[in-house]
């Protein structure tokens, strides 16, 4: 089985191959009520690019470590996309709906780690 690492490696290649931007890796392990143990939040800037990069994500896992999700929403507008890996779950937004809903302050007491976009 892939490592927990391996997997936010991969989701993050995923991302940044279709130039998501402003990726954050929160660490829910150890807050009990959480529903999974990571979060990883990027966004893009359309619709279009929204879904580029779920699609990205869910092909490079399976590709690259034979990981499929147990589940993913959001295609209907493309505004958030969830990909359901178990514990870890990913979210893809458009830049309006990621600070309406600010996840990364709602898990605010949990580690975050902020990966530097490529360009």
């Amino acid at each position: 089985m892939t490592e927990k690492a391996d997997i936010v490696g991969l989701i993050t290649e995923g991302i940044q191959d279709k130039k998501g931007r402003r990726i954050s890796v929160i660490d829910l392990s150890g807050i009990e009520s959480a529903a999974a143990s990571n979060f990883i939040i990027c966004e893009g800037i359309s619709t279009m690019q929204v879904s580029a990069i779920a699609d990205n994500i869910r092909e490079h896992l399976l590709e690259k470590a034979g990981i499929k999700p147990y589940n993913y929403d959001g295609y209907q507008n493309s505004q958030w996309i969830v990909i359901d890996y178990g514990d870890t779950l990913v979210h893809v937004f458009i830049r309006e709906m990621r600070e309406h809903y600010n996840l990364e302050e709602l898990w605010s007491d949990a580690p975050l780690t902020e990966i530097a976009d490529l360009d």
